[in-house]
């Protein structure tokens, strides 16, 4: 199992067991995690499971194909971190990888 750390924007870590192949934002849904609500279910056509990738996983988590970029310019708070869960694949190289919730989706 690969450990997501779910981070709320006053600091508090929820860790996850995740199953390679789920989406963060698929792990977050199951397991109730407050700020991200996945309007859309996961197509990419929303902005309600944006997060802040944790700058050690940025590489692993690559960078945001063109179409999550539109869908993120509908966000608030963007930032050069910013990724949408449902577009993020969980696999080994993501162990320990750290997403924070922005207030706003509070």
């Amino acid at each position: 199992m690969t450990k997501i750390i779910y981070v709320d924007h006053n600091g508090d870590e929820r860790p996850i067991d995740a199953k390679n192949g789920e989406t963060v934002m698929e792990v977050a849904i199951k397991n109730s995690i407050p700020g991200i609500d996945a309007d859309c279910g996961g197509a990419c056509a929303c902005a309600t499971c944006h997060v802040y990738v944790d700058g050690a996983f940025l590489e692993a988590v690559g960078a945001a194909q063109d179409m999550e970029q539109s869908m993120l310019d509908f966000a608030e708070n963007v930032h050069d971190n910013s990724r949408l869960a449902c577009q993020i694949v969980v696999s080994d190289a993501l162990d320990g990888l750290k997403v924070t919730t922005p207030e706003s989706q509070h």
